[in-house]
């Protein structure tokens, strides 16, 4: 695993272009999601993602559906990438990031449609219950829930039950991380790959990289508080390996893995903990530091084309995972 040297720039990142230009299009006078409801939160959130959002990849099929497995309806979105067999398809089952509290289906429908047409795969998008209505582990339950019913569907689909991956971003990071380690004791075939950007694996927030970044680069390390505090039921959630996978006492098994962290993010440190966790148990792993840019970018393709980039290298390392 590359990309884990200790940097002498670090306090001093040089960020790209494009995370600059991200950065300005941010309103000055607008009040921090901390300070107000989880609805503003979410209403400014969907506003300001048109002006980030890249292009949508035109794939052979997208359609809106519903998960139903007698726990409750779950919405979710189907891509079928170009490329993809009719039988015997990849699959990825792609957890959003927003803190525990924002997005949906909108929110990364270019990312799930740059991974279906790049992987020539059929990616699983739930729409998972948002803290704070639906507090921990609501958001866990439905990512095991959504990967269950996408095994049982998965001849419908065409896709190949022991081709299945998880991947997100962020809090869908964290949720990803999370599905593959429960997965491990499944009667199923193994997870292929967990494709993982700047994932959450800590909830104790006190690492190096939430002090040096904590604010000026997107994400907050207040915004970030105010996510997790919204997202627990009481702070023994905190030490929950379901919420902080990267307490989980035993790493060994889990699927092979995919990890990107960004420079100047208030998460790099959890990811790459968390990646180094994962390498000493054994497990596969492919780690990349995106030098200069910030949290969310893999979202962010307007500006940012990095963001096409990292999802290109995530689908690489998960068909070297597929061909071991």
């Amino acid at each position: 695993m590359t990309g884990l040297r200790s940097d002498p720039q670090r306090e001093s990142p040089v960020l790209t272009d494009g995370a600059r230009a991200v950065l300005a299009l941010a309103d000055p006078t607008a009040p921090p999601f901390e300070t107000g409801t989880p609805q503003a939160a979410r209403a400014a959130y969907d506003a300001g993602r048109p002006a980030v959002q890249g292009e949508r990849a035109a794939v052979a099929a997208v359609r809106d559906l519903v998960i139903e497995d007698g726990i409750g309806a779950l919405p979710a979105r189907l891509y079928r990438g170009h490329g993809a067999p009719a039988s015997g398809a990849p699959a990825l089952l792609y957890l959003h990031g927003g803190g525990w509290v924002l997005g949906g289906l909108d929110s990364h429908d270019e990312v799930c449609r740059a991974f279906a047409d790049m992987a020539g795969a059929v990616v699983l998008c739930p729409d998972y219950r948002l803290a704070p209505e639906h507090r921990f582990p609501a958001a866990v339950e439905d990512g095991r829930r959504a990967l269950a019913w996408l095994r049982k569907r998965a001849g419908e689909f065409g896709v190949d039950p022991a081709r299945i991956a998880v991947g997100g971003d962020s809090a869908g990071g964290n949720l990803a991380t999370v599905t593959a380690l429960a997965a491990r004791g499944d009667d199923a075939p193994p997870l292929t790959a967990q494709l993982l950007f700047y994932p959450n694996t800590d909830a104790a927030q006190d690492s190096d990289s939430f002090r040096l970044f904590a604010s000026g680069y997107g994400l907050t390390a207040a915004t970030m508080r105010w996510f997790r505090d919204l997202t627990i039921r009481d702070a023994a959630d905190l030490a929950d390996w379901r919420f902080s996978p990267l307490k989980s006492a035993d790493l060994t098994g889990a699927p092979p893995a995919y990890v990107a962290i960004a420079e100047a993010d208030i998460l790099a440190d959890e990811g790459i903990a968390y990646a180094r966790r994962l390498e000493a148990a054994g497990v596969p792993t492919v780690f990349e530091r995106w030098p200069g840019l910030i949290h969310g970018f893999v979202s962010m393709g307007r500006h940012i084309p990095q963001s096409r980039e990292a999802i290109a290298a995530a689908v690489a390392a998960w068909k070297r995972f597929e061909a071991r």
